[in-house]
């Protein structure tokens, strides 16, 4: 006899890109959605393959090391597992997002166009990018801006080169991030003319955790989270 429950939803994270910001983002999903009991949780599965190869190095040339194997391979497991929609908590990954899409059977959430397109929404006027140098490369945010008809500034040479310090030194090894050197940065922004700055890298987004940063920042880790649920039929609460 064919059963004709309802399939529910199932979530894939294809994560590991790095590992803090997957972690990050599956807490986040539990932390907002809206559950009195554990069946009241969306359903996911996460791929945490943290030995896939450095995007950035790849996109600059620095390696020859192509992470769309790891990823396409991951993705395809994650749809063998139940996934029906899939996430990338991954800014500088979204490189090889239209090859991903083609890919796989199942949607995949596009984090940088839903950033900017909620940026658009909220009335920004000029966004700053804060990201790595591979992102900045493959210009994701700017033809996302470009697209949504919104202006856009990237830091300074010296600014970048602290931005990736950041992520790099800091951030990836488990360390909290210079204020002063952070600070600097984003002021390169406001003084660019920038009313608000995506958090264009989800390692970022955890700045905005420990450092409890303001409204000036827009957090695509939060972006792609609220619209991983929405995806899985529930509405965040909490944001």
């Amino acid at each position: 006899m064919a059963d004709n429950t309802p399939r529910r939803p199932v979530l894939g994270i294809l994560g590991g890109l790095g590992p803090a910001a997957s972690c990050y983002l599956y807490q986040m999903i539990i932390d907002h959605t809206p559950a009195a009991r554990d069946q009241d949780h969306i359903d996911l599965v996460i791929s945490s393959r943290a030995s896939t190869p450095d995007r950035t190095a790849f996109i600059l040339g620095q390696s020859d090391e192509d992470p769309f194997t790891v990823m396409e391979q991951d993705g395809r497991s994650l749809v063998a597992y139940g996934a029906t929609v899939l996430a990338i908590p991954c800014n500088t990954a979204h490189y090889f997002y239209d090859r991903l899409a083609a890919a796989l059977p199942v949607p995949v959430l596009n984090m940088p166009a839903l950033t900017v397109e909620e940026a658009r929404a909220a009335g920004c006027r000029k966004l700053g990018i804060l990201a790595t140098d591979g992102t900045l490369q493959a210009q994701t945010y700017q033809i996302m801006c470009q697209r949504a008809g919104l202006d856009w500034a990237v830091p300074s040479p010296p600014a970048q080169a602290a931005v990736m310090s950041i992520i790099y030194d800091q951030i990836k090894q488990g360390r909290r991030v210079d204020r002063a050197r952070w600070d600097a940065a984003v002021a390169d922004l406001a003084a660019q003319g920038c009313d608000r700055a995506v958090l264009g890298c989800t390692e970022l987004s955890l700045v905005k955790r420990d450092e409890h940063l303001g409204d000036f920042f827009l957090d695509s880790t939060e972006v792609l989270c609220r619209h991983a649920l929405r995806a899985c039929g529930v509405e965040p609460v909490g944001f």
